[in-house]
């Protein structure tokens, strides 16, 4: 008998779970080089894996160790909890996903790869997309005129009306400052503008140089003079529907300044729309296939995802695309998953965030709700800015891969109880191990990992093979899984062509973003999983251990006839 067949500290795992469920990022950051969704706390998984430890000493949520050899599935593992925390304690752990996507992120962190071989070449890779691609992303002091990096540009939306077009943004004001001053921009001028505590206001930089269109907020539906409904300009490609209005960017001597675009930097917006006519994609590859979410760029006249990209920013993912093949292929695999990840806060879907009081950065990014938006105010960031600006190549590999190997050999754990936030680490644990191609590989030694690409319902390991499955099935109707992945997927595609199945069958996976609720075969499969899981499973002493959650009595119908 095991403890996690007769208690479970349900008070520990809610204290816990608590702390980390607003932050995970920060608890685990080596399990967040790339986006996915639905991911479940750390702490709880490592708690349910700490039930299964025979050695009682071990038990202890804080102590290190305590499943060495023992061989551990997820046949579900989409962020790989499981997987992480598994490895941890000296397990040999399985993990299956029909998507790529959850494959190549647990491959690149739990592969022990040294930063002092990922560091230089991230550097060199960084070097080289500049090489090529800084001038398009210069731009000028409005103080001083120094030549300087832009940081990112804001855009309002056009739509038209029988009078002609007009803008469209979230809001005129740009930046609350600390003096109680505003940075705002001018309605009828195009202008940017400081404003002061006392009303006062004065221009910063120059003038608009662009055609200025009529000026509205967001929440202004028809026209003031004809009184009929602006529509979107569906038959313009996505990307070329927003108009510049603001310069953001940072000079050396006078730090961060806004501005109106002037005459070199529309030029440069010209000439960079030029290259990308010369841009060898193939559409085709790029197509956005009707899901359920998906079918809201459908909607908004998008079918291509190149579309959602502006110019410069294809311009540096095409650079990606010829440098990265000259990597070997974990550091390959690391820098095509940064450079995917930082898609979320590059691309036009992109919001702007930075006028509230309390921000926390400019970028409203790209999946800020778990679905598709489409902002009146669209910020084209900068990914190449030298300093670690929010989205920024700089900032993400600084947060997503060094904090995360650093955590993976020294992993700690929060403190609980406590009313300050006090850390321990784990002596003896590391997050990671070697990645295997074969059972019998794993059925020796400890910290090593299986992953396999493809549908759980049919695993290719032999029966009674596992000692314990831990895994958390997909959340029924969800869309998250297959459908927005896409908007990634289609480019890792190009950045690793190799890396994965990328023509796998969508029909396979438990929920099929092309299908309603009503026609998903959610509890067919999920019963196919777990008949796998049974087969599988050691039959003497073997433990099948799963979360569920869902506000829907249909979701916990559909996993007990799966049961």
């Amino acid at each position: 008998m095991l403890p996690i067949d007769t208690l479970f500290d349900v008070t520990f795992a809610n204290a816990i779970a608590r702390l980390e469920s607003y932050n995970k990022h920060h608890y685990r950051p080596n399990s967040y080089l790339h986006k996915w969704w639905a991911r479940r706390c750390g702490s709880t998984f490592r708690l349910i894996l700490k039930h299964l430890v025979a050695d009682e000493a071990a038990r202890d949520y804080y102590a290190p160790g305590g499943l060495n050899g023992r061989i551990i599935l997820d046949p579900m593992m989409g962020g790989g909890t499981t997987l992480h925390e598994a490895i941890r304690l000296g397990a040999n752990v399985i993990g299956a996903d029909i998507d790529p996507i959850p494959v190549l992120q647990l491959r690149a962190t739990l592969a022990e790869l040294p930063l002092a071989e990922l560091e230089p070449a991230y550097r060199h890779f960084h070097k080289a997309l500049r090489a090529g691609l800084d001038g398009l992303y210069e731009t000028h002091c409005p103080i001083c005129d120094a030549p300087t990096q832009l940081k990112y540009v804001l855009y309002g939306l056009r739509r038209r009306c029988a009078c002609g077009p007009a803008l469209f943004v979230d809001s005129c004001t740009l930046r609350h400052e600390a003096d109680g001053s505003m940075v705002c921009l001018d309605p009828a001028t195009h202008a940017v503008c400081r404003v002061g505590a006392d009303g006062r206001r004065t221009v910063l930089g120059e003038t608009a140089v662009a055609p200025r269109l009529p000026l509205y907020a967001k929440e202004v539906r028809r026209c003031p003079s004809c009184a009929e409904p602006f529509m979107d300009e569906r038959e313009v490609p996505y990307y070329a529907r927003y108009v510049p209005l603001v310069i953001a960017g940072r000079c050396p001597e006078h730090k961060r300044f806004f501005r109106a675009p002037g005459a070199a930097d529309l030029a440069l917006l010209a000439q960079a729309d030029r290259l990308r006519a010369q841009l060898a994609f193939d559409r085709t590859a790029f197509a956005v296939e009707p899901g359920r979410k998906s079918r809201q760029l459908i909607s908004k006249g998008v079918d291509n995802y190149l579309d959602l990209f502006s110019s410069r920013q294809l311009q540096v993912l095409s650079a990606a695309m010829r440098l990265l093949p000259a990597y070997e292929p974990l550091i390959r695999l690391n820098l095509a998953l940064l450079v995917s990840t930082s898609l979320e806060f590059n691309s036009m879907l992109c919001g702007y965030k930075g006028a509230a009081r309390r921000r926390a950065g400019a970028i409203r990014h790209t999946f800020s709700h778990h679905a598709y938006a489409f902002p009146h105010m669209a910020l084209e960031n900068n990914p190449l800015f030298r300093r670690r600006a929010s989205g920024t190549l700089h900032k993400l590999f600084r947060a997503r891969i060094v904090n995360g190997r650093k955590w993976a050999q020294l992993p700690r754990e929060r403190k609980v109880p406590g009313k300050t936030a006090e850390f321990v680490s784990i002596p003896g644990e590391v997050d990671g191990g070697e990645e295997v191609r074969t059972l019998a590989d794993l059925q020796q030694g400890s910290r090593r990992f299986l992953l396999m690409q493809g549908s759980s319902t049919a695993l290719d390991l032999p029966d009674g093979s596992v000692d314990a499955i831990v895994t958390d099935p997909p959340y029924f109707d969800s869309v998250q899984y297959s459908d927005l992945a896409a908007f990634f997927r289609v480019w890792l595609r190009q950045l690793l062509p190799d890396a994965a199945d990328w023509g796998y069958d969508v029909a396979d996976s438990a929920v099929d973003p092309h299908k309603n609720d009503r026609e998903s075969r959610y509890a067919v499969l999920l019963a196919e999983i777990f008949a796998e899981c049974r087969r599988v499973l050691r039959p003497d002493g073997g433990r099948f251990i799963f979360t569920f959650h869902h506000w829907n009595p249909k979701g916990w119908a559909a996993l007990t006839l799966a049961l």
